[in-house]
């Protein structure tokens, strides 16, 4: 596979680029390498995500695209150490990663293995199909560290598995296996451990035989149609978590991570006035 010019992410720590684009054909394999971060986001690699992504829109000669990480992970979400530090990998109108909240218009393929936790979870849940292996685990523990699962996790899960799961998902913030989420409907394949991005490369070859606008409009049709207020939902949804987000409890949770100690949680003022 012939590869592109990596995009403009870089690790702090390593001084090496943190996403990868290669591409033949109609497909590009969008790759995050942190694998020492267990692929976390930090800020840069989210800038770089979006460029990725929006090249890839721009690409004529690109049909398709396969999200993955390096290393035997996908993504552990956000980095933790750099949001203490007070850099969000949010982006302004795109969300986490820039690419939550506006995802690309052509369709794009996950491929898992090791751990979709967090915001890699929400990065899976943002494309359109997902492959994993057998030894995938998927989590939204944004929880028990006070934080809420903002992009778009709280607000995908209940079109896509039965309301009791999207609940177990949302609240215990514990790991459910990919075999298990594929017998609900959420993963198209599940393949042997280090076989996701080749079950990926040949359902995306597939695809790009297909013609580049009719994909294009097969996806918005379903997205739109399916999706119609996401936004709306999105706009509501940040007045609901914003206040969280730079409260006590998610300072606390993150703090707990770094210093890799459990959380002490302030006990919450209880409202005598209410009825």
């Amino acid at each position: 596979m012939q590869q592109t010019k990596p995009q403009a992410g870089v690790d702090n720590n390593t001084r090496e680029q943190t996403v990868h684009v290669t591409g033949t054909g109609g497909v590009r394999v969008i790759t995050i390498t942190r694998p020492k971060k267990r692929n976390a986001i930090d800020r840069p690699t989210a800038i770089a995500l979006a460029a990725a992504f929006d090249a890839f829109d721009a690409d004529d000669s690109a049909s398709v695209a396969i999200l993955t990480g390096a290393g035997g992970y996908f993504s552990a979400g956000a980095d933790l150490v750099s949001v203490a530090a007070g850099e969000i990998p949010v982006l302004e109108g795109r969300g986490f990663a820039g690419i939550t909240r506006r995802p690309p218009t052509k369709p794009v393929i996950a491929a898992v293995e090791g751990y979709a936790y967090a915001g890699g979870f929400e990065l899976a849940l943002a494309c359109d199909l997902i492959v994993a292996s057998s030894a995938a685990a998927f989590a939204l523990p944004e929880v028990k560290r006070g934080l809420i699962a903002a992009g778009g996790g709280l607000l995908r899960l209940p079109d896509r598995l039965p309301y009791h799961i999207a609940m177990e998902l949302a609240l215990l913030g514990e790991p459910i296996a990919a075999p298990r989420l594929a017998e609900l409907g959420l993963i198209n394949r599940v393949t042997d451990p280090g076989k996701a991005l080749d079950a990926a490369l040949e359902l995306a070859g597939k695809i790009q035989l297909n013609g580049p606008v009719a994909l294009k409009t097969a996806k918005r049709i379903i997205s739109e149609s399916r999706f119609a207020a996401s936004e709306e939902r999105f706009a509501i949804q940040e007045e609901i978590v914003a206040p969280l987000r730079s409260g006590p409890e998610a300072r606390e949770g993150a703090l707990a991570f770094v210093e890799r100690r459990d959380p002490a949680w302030m006990t919450p003022v209880r409202d005598d006035t209410a009825v």
